[in-house]
């Protein structure tokens, strides 16, 4: 059974750093990127970061690049979303996803066949 399991949200002044993490385990194969979608009330879901199995491929969405960082640890399961220079507009619910896909697929912000998502964890960043 596939769990995704998402940590680290929490409330944060803008200009402050936050790590988010994802537990991921029980995938049926390595050919899934695992990654990071958000979306915040009355806006639609935004594709934040993915990373491959391999740790070789990534994507940023657009908003996030030069502030986030996305890493795995495939010894411990767990994909982990450094975000630095926090603004206010970064306020959202942050989803864990797993696709059957590279990375690259992470564009898409709609939910794709194949895909797991997490339960969601909040971040909000205050002025």
């Amino acid at each position: 059974e596939v769990q995704l399991v998402e940590s680290g949200g929490g409330l944060v002044q803008a200009g402050a750093s936050l790590r988010l993490s994802c537990a991921a385990s029980g995938f049926p194969s390595d050919d899934y990127a695992i990654g990071w979608f958000r979306q915040a009330p009355g806006k639609e879901r935004e594709s934040v970061s993915c990373i491959s199995f391999d740790d070789q491929s990534v994507f940023y969405g657009d908003s996030v690049k030069g502030r986030v960082s996305i890493s795995r640890d495939n010894a411990n399961y767990t994909v982990h979303l450094q975000m630095s220079s926090l603004r206010v507009e970064d306020t959202a619910v942050y989803f864990c996803v797993a696709r059957p896909a590279p990375p690259s697929a992470c564009v898409h912000s709609r939910i794709q066949p194949g895909d797991y998502w997490g339960q969601g964890t909040q971040v909000t960043v205050s002025s």
